[in-house]
């Protein structure tokens, strides 16, 4: 029997998934140059509550202070063969669309890809600015300083970009995106090649978590945004759903304790779901769950006390 992929278009021959490339990929500069000024009210992010990529972004916007800045609205966890609908809870607020694949046909009218999030929208020119959130989540972190609340807050310094670039890239591949890999994987070799390449990284960060409190020190950055939102979907989602189960991240004493230490700073809590990440995972990927059956567990208390708080050694 031959497993039908989740994204047919996105799997290739050997049974592993290959990720489609983003189509928007320009810039809002802080100086205008690209076309796109960090101007305050201009653009609108379009996310979803259970896309760890769109988690990145929301944690960006929150921890610069760009509420004020930029708008924001959230999609329905649960997405059908339409995509990614807006609800009478929280309707587009700009244009009255029924589903976010208008944006990117009022962009692109040939756009003929998966369509996903997030989003950046651009009310000036009225097409989206970029559906990278790599390069969204980056803008938002060193573009809009002249709009942000918290412009003196750096998740990218400049004395260890070469060094967060490589992280992010390893982390990406293994963890971000191998979850994935492990998960919609439909063949063997393919599922094992993933699903051991996300513990060995796991495995790398728990060591490298004994003696820091963050990734690079005693203050968290980018990388460890882009950890995070797989770490707080691990156990209630891939850990079960995408077959990632040597462990839980919460049978490593550093990485649970990384992960409520990053979900208490403030501001954090609020842009975690874990109600929409469960739904949208288990109803919605419905080759992996036919039956839509949303697990009652796991039990984590991301509130308790964490311990990490004299760990202030610098990454050399």
């Amino acid at each position: 029997m031959t497993a039908k992929p989740q994204f047919p278009q996105e799997q290739a021959h050997d049974g592993s998934f290959k990720r489609q490339e983003d189509a928007f990929r320009d810039w809002v500069t802080a100086d205008g140059s690209s076309g796109y000024p960090a101007q305050s009210g201009r653009y609108h992010l379009y996310v979803s509550l259970a896309c760890p990529w769109a988690s990145r972004t929301i944690i960006a916007r929150k921890l610069k202070g760009l509420e004020a800045a930029i708008g924001m609205t959230v999609v329905d966890p649960i997405r059908d063969e339409r995509g990614w609908r807006f609800t009478a809870a929280e309707p587009d607020p700009l244009h009255g669309w029924a589903f976010l694949s208008e944006a990117y046909f009022a962009s692109d009218p040939g756009y003929r890809s998966r369509v996903t999030v997030p989003i950046l929208w651009d009310t000036v020119t009225k097409r989206i600015v970029s559906n990278s959130d790599d390069d969204i989540m980056r803008m938002l972190e060193t573009q809009f300083d002249a709009v942000a609340a918290y412009p003196q807050l750096d998740l990218y310094p400049s004395q260890l970009r070469s060094q967060i670039d490589e992280l992010n890239e390893l982390l990406y591949e293994t963890v971000n995106n191998g979850v994935y890999r492990a998960g919609f994987a439909t063949s063997q070799s393919a599922y094992d090649s993933a699903a051991y390449g996300v513990f060995m990284t796991l495995d790398a960060m728990e060591t490298r978590l004994a003696d820091l409190r963050y990734l690079f020190g005693p203050q968290p950055v980018e990388s460890d945004w882009r950890l995070f939102v797989t770490l707080v979907r691990f156990d209630p989602v891939y850990y079960g759903h995408f077959k990632c189960n040597l462990r839980r991240i919460v049978d490593y004493p550093n990485l649970y304790g990384y992960l409520r230490d990053l979900y208490q700073i403030d501001g954090i809590a609020e842009t975690v779901n874990i109600d929409h990440i469960k739904r949208h995972y288990y109803i919605t990927q419905d080759e992996i769950n036919p039956n839509g059956i949303v697990p009652i567990g796991p039990l984590m208390d991301l509130s308790a006390p964490h311990g990490r708080e004299e760990l202030s050694k610098d990454w050399t």
